[in-house]
């Protein structure tokens, strides 16, 4: 069978990645923020992959109909943290994209070693280290409430880092207006950003 006779098998298979993406991805920022010191996660049950206690109903259903979402937010508390907060916050912020490339990286390993005699499982993978990637090169740009948001605040220093933590509350604000400008004046801007870095990557993951 073709994989034009598998539609609703291939929409499933998405799902299926999205639902492992999310749930890999908020168990990470669950295990670093744990790893630092910091038992909040924990006592709220994060540490976990199991996908009930990471996927946010509304996030999922976006994720459906417009193509972006989100999962539920892990709360920390970066005063428990052993080592400075602003390097521990900005270690759990990237935990959540690190697992997302992880998991691409594990998938191309096999995508381009193992013998794959169905159309069907080649397509998974392929697509599983595509979703992961984009999820991953999303969370890092750093427009708040992104990961890549709370990396920039936590690397740069103070003196930078103060004056950008003022637009914090802009950064939904922002977020809209570039998925609008891609609806209404055809500008996708996330591909015009995302595009290289999410080329290159494939090119070395999966050629």
């Amino acid at each position: 069978m073709t994989l034009e006779n598998l539609q609703p098998i291939l929409y499933v298979s998405r799902i299926i990645i999205l639902i492992i993406a999310i749930s890999f991805h908020e168990f990470a920022h669950a295990f670093a923020a744990d790893w630092l010191g910091d038992p909040t996660p924990r006592s709220e049950d994060r540490l976990t992959i199991d996908p009930r206690k990471h996927l946010d109903t509304f996030g999922s259903i976006m994720f459906l109909i417009a193509g972006f979402g989100w999962g539920k937010p892990v709360y920390t508390n970066p005063r428990n943290y052993h080592i400075d907060y602003r390097t521990g916050i900005a270690i759990v912020a990237a935990s959540g994209p690190l697992a997302n490339f992880i998991l691409a990286y594990i998938a191309s390993i096999i995508y381009q070693f193992a013998s794959i005699n169905y159309e069907i499982v080649a397509y998974f993978l392929s697509m599983f280290i595509k979703l992961n990637l984009l999820l991953m090169l999303f969370n890092l740009l750093p427009i708040a409430p992104l990961d890549g948001y709370q990396i920039t605040i936590g690397i740069l220093p103070h003196t930078i880092a103060r004056p950008i933590a003022q637009f914090q509350n802009q950064g939904p604000i922002i977020l809209i207006l570039i998925i609008a400008a891609g609806s209404i004046f055809q500008l996708n801007l996330f591909g015009i950003i995302l595009g290289p870095p999410y080329q290159l990557l494939i090119n070395l993951l999966m050629n």
